[in-house]
């Protein structure tokens, strides 16, 4: 594996515990903002909408720029809203931060995922974008409870002083290991990456990814609430569980990188089936501590975690491109909007378990997306195993490997 894949990880690591850091400092930033914890809420959800939004427009913007460049600009325009969110004394300004960090983490996933198609092997660039990706598993297992724990030790601005000097030392990195390697072909204009969205099968696979991870997050949003209120856990063992469940996402993650390139279709079909199995089961048994922690686990094990296959499945039905993979990124900011929100008015009417219930529907859902795309007799292997090997390839594999 390309050392230069490992350094895309440890940015998108930085990229995630920022996004996630308001969830865990609500109360702390609520004092010293002076403002309601639902309003630093609100955060959360500008955040994610910047993402869906914003990122695609910053990602045209660095398009004409070499990856290592567009990396870097995009590290320097995070950098400056989390040195923005450290220092903010107003709400406006913490708002307008959050805005920032959003649409530039969402375009340095699309560049990244993109150079990281690039820098491998189209036989291993499924096992690649599970490594990638593993900053995104680290930081929900990891990069939450630390920036909480600084957060509450040293104060909420602490923590997003940690999370700058963890951006700039991912960036120092990028500049010292990623390798300056030229635009990519298909990054040659806006009009041939637009070009890609008029084929049908790019939109199916787009809709796949928003209900794979809205059925995920419908639960994981509200999963505190259903542990301590429904199942009977203190509140002191939730943070416990959240970890297994991160250490479960790790596991899962790495065995979706190992299938995603020759299986993407079925393992996400696997996924949704036993993903619907696992919420209903959570649901039917969300007041029985065992069953219920298990079924936390499955959903770990096979929610976020088919993000491999997700981006295999929608990189071979457009293209590698950062536009396409930056797009692929707010269809996924969509599912955990959609699900998060409708999942907040089912509790109003129906229970604190209803947003399982409607986890296990949108599973079903994305099955009903995959449909025109499922394995068939006498072309299969082709259709799902192979892939084109970009003309560049071999000269961008040496380069990613020179010391």
């Amino acid at each position: 594996m390309p050392r230069a894949v490992y350094l895309l990880a440890l940015g998108i690591f930085a990229m995630v515990t920022s996004e996630f850091v308001v969830a865990g400092l609500m109360p702390q930033m609520a004092d010293g903002l002076g403002v309601t914890v639902p309003e630093i809420g609100y955060l959360i959800t500008a955040f994610a909408v910047a993402m869906a939004a914003g990122g695609p427009f910053l990602t045209v913007a660095v398009m004409r720029l070499r990856p290592r460049t567009a990396l870097l600009t995009l590290f320097a325009v995070f950098l400056a809203g989390n040195v923005l969110a450290a220092t903010a004394t107003t709400y406006g300004a913490m708002m307008a931060a959050r805005i920032v960090t959003g649409v530039a983490s969402q375009a340095f996933f699309g560049v990244s995922l993109s150079l990281c198609a690039r820098l491998t092997r189209p036989e291993v660039r499924g096992r690649a974008i599970a490594v990638a990706m593993n900053g995104l598993m680290l930081g929900t297992l990891l990069g939450l409870p630390l920036s909480t724990l600084v957060g509450e030790h040293f104060g909420w601005r602490a923590a997003f002083w940690a999370i700058s000097a963890l951006a700039l030392l991912a960036a120092l990195c990028t500049a010292a290991g990623i390798p300056d390697v030229e635009r990519s072909a298909e990054s040659g204009g806006i009009r041939r990456e637009l070009a890609v969205f008029k084929r049908r099968g790019l939109w199916l696979a787009l809709l796949t990814s928003t209900f794979v991870i809205g059925a995920t997050f419908s639960a994981f949003s509200y999963v505190n609430p259903v542990l301590t209120e429904v199942t009977g856990f203190s509140a002191g063992s939730v943070p416990l569980l959240l970890i297994a469940y991160g250490a479960a996402t790790v596991v899962g993650n790495w065995v979706v990188g190992r299938l995603a390139d020759r299986y993407p279709v079925r393992v996400l079909l696997c996924g949704l089936v036993l993903n619907a199995a696992f919420l209903a089961g959570f649901a039917l048994t969300a007041h029985l501590p065992v069953p219920a922690v298990a079924f936390l686990l499955g959903v770990g094990l096979v929610g976020v975690t088919m993000n491999p296959a997700m981006v295999t499945r929608v990189q071979r039905a457009g293209n590698a491109g950062p536009l396409v993979n930056s797009i692929h990124s707010s269809f996924i900011t969509l599912g955990i909007i959609i699900g998060s929100s409708v999942g907040g008015l089912a509790i109003d009417a129906y229970g604190l378990r209803s947003p399982l219930w409607l986890g296990a529907a949108m599973a079903v859902i994305g099955v009903v997306t995959l449909v025109p795309d499922l394995p068939r007799r006498g072309g299969t292997r082709r259709a799902e195993g192979a892939a084109e090997r970009p003309t560049d390839a071999p000269e961008l594999i040496a380069a990613s490997s020179r010391p």
